[in-house]
């Protein structure tokens, strides 16, 4: 069946569509490409009973087959908004692979995003989840976003307030907002021939002194692609979604009791009167740093990646997920959130 220029096919296997790289069966799939294809999602919804909207699939785990029907989509295109002497605004298709447009703004020396390099996935889902790596949010860096109302069949504009931006949280990620809106475009402003350069998260200064960088746009990025490169697995390689697990934001009050039992934890005091513990220490202090289960397991040179090993199912990474919680509980009293998304829901 045709919807514009939209072909539907049905039981697909999303192996591609997943960095996890698991097998599940949707019951239909469409690929979207042209905005106006937009106004026959509400119908599509209606006549298979769910709506799935799927970007790179760097961010979900299948557990189950999918009853609905899931749209991929490839809207594609870079409009410059306005510009002047130091800021220039950018309305990006959230179809778009957020690497290649980090990759973009490198080129035209656009500063804002350069930390934020290798992050897997489409422009569409930085907002959702309000990427961040290496001391930077894009939070910092979004206007608004423009997302399409399926239900109401309506455009709505979302400026960065309304956005509700979290540690890798926003309102399009709240339960209630479920399959409720298709991110059409982000809106980036972004700092032009920039002087300033955040290299003080990690390793990214050390590596750019040992190999005598100058302090680039270009030279960040490389630097951050090579430490990306040597800590995490490429899902290509080794079925991924980068950090399973949020770093936890605990009361400065448990922090102190955690130190004293623990004085060589890692930890950071943040301004709301908390403390941010790094998930991967709390879980290679429980013994799972490299531990293989089944067809699963945390990988061995970063504890907060779980990955497929071949022939793993989405249950059987998700009961691995909750044993780590688990433990991760018992020994510190600290609930792991996690940053994927379980599909169904």
């Amino acid at each position: 069946m045709i919807y514009s220029s939209m072909k539907i096919e049905t039981l697909v296997n999303l192996r591609p569509y997943n960095t996890f790289g698991i097998d599940t069966i949707a019951k239909a799939f469409a690929i979207l490409k042209e905005k106006e294809d937009l106004f026959q999602l509400k119908s599509l919804k209606e006549q298979y009973g769910e709506i799935l909207i799927l970007g790179g699939g760097s961010n979900v785990l299948f557990t189950d087959n999918y009853n609905g029907i899931v749209i991929h989509n490839q809207l594609s295109g870079i409009e410059i908004l306005s510009e002047d002497d130091q800021y220039i605004h950018l309305k990006v298709a959230s179809g778009i692979h957020w690497h290649s447009f980090v990759l973009h703004t490198i080129e035209n020396n656009w500063g804002g995003i350069e930390n934020l390099s290798l992050i897997p996935g489409t422009v569409g889902a930085a907002p959702m989840q309000n990427i961040g790596a290496y001391g930077v949010e894009v939070k910092s860096v979004i206007t608004n976003v423009t997302a399409y109302d399926i239900d109401k069949e309506i455009f709505v504009t979302f400026d960065n307030h309304s956005c509700q931006f979290g540690y890798r949280e926003s309102i399009f990620k709240h339960i209630e907002n479920k399959g409720k809106y298709f991110i059409t475009d982000v809106t980036f402003r972004l700092q032009k021939n920039p002087a300033n350069f955040n290299t003080s998260y990690g390793d990214i200064q050390k590596v750019i002194n040992d190999n005598n960088y100058a302090i680039t746009l270009k030279n960040i990025s490389d630097t951050v692609i090579q430490i990306r490169k040597q800590k995490l697995p490429d899902p290509k390689e080794l079925g991924n979604a980068g950090s399973f697990f949020k770093n936890p934001e605990i009361s400065n009050k448990e922090a102190e009791t955690l130190i004293q039992k623990y004085p060589q934890m890692p930890h950071y005091s943040l301004a709301n009167e908390k403390t941010k513990v790094p998930a991967a220490w709390l879980i290679e202090q429980c013994g799972w740093k490299g531990l293989i289960v089944g067809n699963t397991g945390n990988h061995f040179q970063q504890a907060l990646v779980i990955v497929n090993y071949g022939n793993a199912t989405g249950q059987e990474i998700k009961q691995h997920a909750q044993n780590v919680q688990k433990s991760v509980f018992e020994k510190f009293n600290i609930v792991l959130q996690t940053e994927v998304n379980f599909i169904p829901y």
